[in-house]
This record gives structure tokens, C-alpha cells and sequence, in this order.
């Protein structure tokens, strides 16, 4: 198995009396995009933070393309891409005199994909980074980010306000790049649909820490939504365990979220809790529905 892209293990970060991270252990595959889904003042720009090397965590250690992120210099930024919400551009240059100034610090710069991607992104090559709009500076920044080919791009809240236009230029960019260099890509985002259509694997974070990280399609086989409707009319009053992260009732029919769903055995072994019981379905989950499951239950 080849060595991860991203590993961290047991981070925690500190601010005075603010515990930003208090466990934060994860690794992100090589090859894989991975959407960290959190909500704001979860933790996932201070993880980002620490794996560029921005800041310092309390304890634990983390590594970035094999190297230990608070030693993360040079060499290792010329693989890596960045994208953040919030990024500082020099806004009296042009797009072009960005490109320009950022050309020499990378030995794998590609003028033919440069060329590709101003035009895909539509992007005024003359025009001052101070005079263009939210989403086009993003647009840029992206630009900046893959046009080195990184093997590694790391992007804190890409969408975060963009317009649908931008936001699909943004992606169609993103996802183009990715396909050709074969590289990895780690997001943040609170936008849960643009992860599902673009992750490979999903983090799902409460406030510093991470409840899930594994692959999407092992999280969308996993969760299942299960009815349950008991031939008695009476809703049972029962202890779900662990697989059952959530019961609701409505009137006798009992909706449950299962978290271990095994297909037949798992429907099979809720017949046998119930045995009462006169029809017992199950419904696949979008990742939103998880995401919202997962939140509730563990923050109750």
C-alpha cells in the first residue's frame, strides 16, 4: 500500500482556553479526493494550518507527502497547491504578472496547460487581481495552484459564496487537472453536495474532532435508512445498540438510521428483535441525510 498523502495522528491545537483540535487523527490516500465536511468552528482550517505549516499543534504530529508538516519548507511546497478562502493576492498585478512571478519557483511549471486553463477559467490575463470579482481572484488562485501539476492540492472552502457559473468553471478546472496528473486533493468545505460530487473519500468532523473518514461508496453501502412498521400498531419500546444511531416514530412506524447496514443479515436480524413486525424496508442515504444524522446524534 503506498505511503498517504496526509497523515496525522492524535493533533491537537490550542488557542488560550479555545481547544480547536483535541484528537485529530486521519490519512488521506494518494490519488484520492477528500472532502473534510465540518461546520464553521470545527477545526478544519487550524487542520490545514498545521499541515502547511501556518501553525504549530499542541501535540501530536502530522505528515504531508512524507514530510513532517512543521518542517515543510520549499521542497515541499513546490508539490503543493493551495487554495484557501480567505488567500492574500497581490493585488496590483495582473493575472498574467502573477503567473509570471510564480513561474520560477517551479520547476514543473506547464505553459501549454497555463494557456489551457486561462481560457477554460475565462480569465482577463491583463486585468489587475484588485479589480476583479471574488470568484474570478479564486479562479486565479486555482490557476496559480495547478498549473505546476502538484502532486498535492489542498483547498480550504473553495466555494464559499461563489456564484453557480464560477463554481462550475471552478470544478470542471479542478477536476480536468486532477484526471490528467493523477494527483491528490484535499478540500474543506461546508457545501456537502460539491463534496459528494467530487469526493472520493469524506472526513466528517463535530468540533475538534473527526467522527468518520473511509471511502464514499463504503459510507453510502453502510448507512441505511430502515421502516419498520409492526403488525401490532404499537411502536416497541426497545434498546436499537450501537449500528442504530437514530429512532424516530411516527405513530407505529419506527424510522431508524443504521450506521452497520449488512443488507439482508441487518434486516434479518431486525425482524427477529421485532419478530412482530409486518414490513420492514430500507432506503439508501445521500450523503447530506448523513452528514445531518451523524451531526445530530453525536452533538446531542
Amino acid at each position: 500500500m503506498s505511503q498517504p498523502a496526509i497523515y496525522a495522528e492524535h493533533l491537537c491545537k490550542h488557542f488560550r482556553s479555545n481547544e480547536a483540535l483535541k484528537d485529530m487523527s486521519f490519512a488521506v490516500p494518494t490519488g484520492s479526493i477528500y472532502g473534510l465536511l465540518g461546520p464553521n468552528g470545527a477545526g478544519k482550517t487550524t487542520t490545514i494550518k498545521i499541515l502547511m505549516n501556518l501553525l504549530t499543534a499542541n501535540s501530536g504530529r502530522a505528515e504531508v507527502l512524507g514530510y513532517p508538516s512543521h518542517k515543510l519548507n520549499w521542497r515541499g511546497f513546490r508539490k503543493i497547491g493551495y487554495v484557501s478562502e480567505n488567500q492574500k493576492l497581490p493585488e496590483e498585478m495582473s493575472v498574467t504578472e502573477l503567473l509570471a512571478y510564480l513561474k520560477p519557483f517551479y520547476p514543473n511549471w506547464d505553459a501549454k496547460l497555463c494557456g489551457e486553463l486561462l481560457a477554460q477559467l475565462d480569465l482577463p490575463a491583463s486585468r489587475k487581481l484588485k479589480d476583479l470579482s471574488r470568484g474570478m481572484k479564486m479562479k486565479a488562485a486555482l490557476l496559480s495552484s495547478l498549473v505546476f501539476r502538484p502532486e498535492l492540492l489542498v483547498l480550504d472552502e473553495p466555494f464559499s459564496g461563489l456564484d453557480p457559473v464560477v463554481r462550475e468553471d471552478f470544478t470542471r478546472g479542478l477536476l480536468g487537472s486532477v484526471a490528467d496528473s493523477n494527483g491528490t486533493v484535499f478540500m474543506s468545505s461546508q457545501d456537502v453536495e460539491e463534496v459528494e460530487r467530487l469526493c472520493d473519500w469524506i472526513g466528517i468532523m463535530k468540533p475538534g474532532h473527526l467522527l468518520i473518514s473511509e471511502p464514499l461508496d463504503q459510507l453510502l453501502r453502510r448507512f441505511r435508512r430502515i421502516e419498520i412498521t409492526p403488525a401490532t400498531g404499537e411502536a416497541p419500546k426497545m434498546d436499537w445498540g450501537s449500528k442504530v444511531i437514530q429512532a424516530e416514530f411516527s405513530g407505529a412506524t419506527v424510522n431508524l438510521i443504521h450506521q452497520q447496514f449488512a443488507g439482508l443479515a441487518t434486516l434479518k436480524e431486525l425482524q427477529e428483535q421485532i419478530p412482530q413486525s409486518s414490513t420492514t424496508e430500507d432506503f439508501p442515504m445521500t450523503l447530506r441525510e448523513i452528514y445531518l444524522a451523524v451531526a445530530r446524534v453525536r452533538t446531542n
